[in-house]
């Protein structure tokens, strides 16, 4: 779609070269949601693609993501053998349920930034203790993790001005034995719920619920908890007005869905509990 109010399309090549955000500017990425619709209260767009940011980066400690990383780049990437969570990679991405023309433009970052329930870089980010590091408008940044950056339904941390510049996910988290359920009303409909599991060192399990709710939530068991005690728990600390509602499912059916999946989860990792 055309955006027939834009006067301007600034390309920064460095950080120094960001412009002084104003009110109706917006970041342009991979642009599949800003060019889906009208987007009447913007005046000027801030290519981020001249940054030419490494889309993926594996060092020692971890992986790198930035934030303009496409899903198809994502998708590509060559997993270390010990990443025992690296198939996490391939269902999030499938996730999306999207053609190769929006996997080719969609970014990581822009995922995240959306902030909508059913994000499944959300999910993948949050499950795998990432940290996103947030360039400040003026000039510092800060760091936050994934599973705290959204905050409700399309809405985020970011302060006006603010950047989402990567997601750095730790070895840890990568070499974790883990489990993925995801369900949608449809068969090629957004997820309607998005559940990831994983075993940490000690035996217990780390269960993220997304897609469900209005913002991800994590669960952390020291020891493997029996089925009763893992129902107690969602119940406990997913409240019935953190379900999303919308046209891809209702709240009853998430919860519904969320219990069910999660036991699925529990049931496939309590086998062999400590990796």
């Amino acid at each position: 779609m055309d955006l027939n109010t834009i006067r301007e399309v600034a390309r920064p090549r460095t950080r120094a070269e960001l412009p002084v955000w104003t009110a109706g500017d917006a970041w342009l990425a991979g642009g599949t949601w800003l060019f889906s619709e009208p987007q009447m209260q913007l005046r000027r767009l801030i290519d981020l693609t001249a940054l030419k940011w490494p889309s993926l980066t594996i060092t020692p400690s971890g992986l790198s993501i930035a934030a303009t990383c496409t899903i198809a780049q994502l998708d590509a990437l060559a997993s270390p053998p010990d990443w025992l969570a690296a198939p996490l990679i391939d269902q999030c991405c499938r996730a999306f349920l999207a053609s190769f023309k929006i996997w080719k433009t969609a970014t990581v970052g822009g995922n995240l930034c959306m902030s909508l329930p059913a994000g499944p870089m959300i999910a993948l980010t949050s499950a795998l203790d990432g940290i996103c590091t947030i360039w400040q408008a003026d000039g510092a940044e800060r760091k936050v993790a994934a599973i705290d950056f959204v905050i409700s339904n399309q809405r985020n941390v970011l302060a006006p001005g603010e950047l989402l510049r990567q997601i750095d996910i730790p070895l840890a988290a990568l070499r974790r034995r883990s489990a993925f359920r995801q369900i949608s009303l449809a068969p090629v409909g957004r997820s309607g719920a998005l559940l990831i599991g994983s075993i940490t060192s000690e035996g217990g399990l780390l269960l993220t619920v997304t897609a469900s709710t209005k913002r991800p939530v994590r669960l952390c068991f020291g020891t493997m908890p029996k089925t009763g005690e893992l129902r107690d728990a969602i119940r406990q600390t997913i409240t019935e007005d953190l379900y999303h509602n919308d046209l891809h499912g209702k709240p009853f059916w998430r919860k519904h869905m969320t219990l069910r999946l999660a036991e699925e989860i529990r049931s496939e990792l309590a086998d062999g509990a400590r990796p």
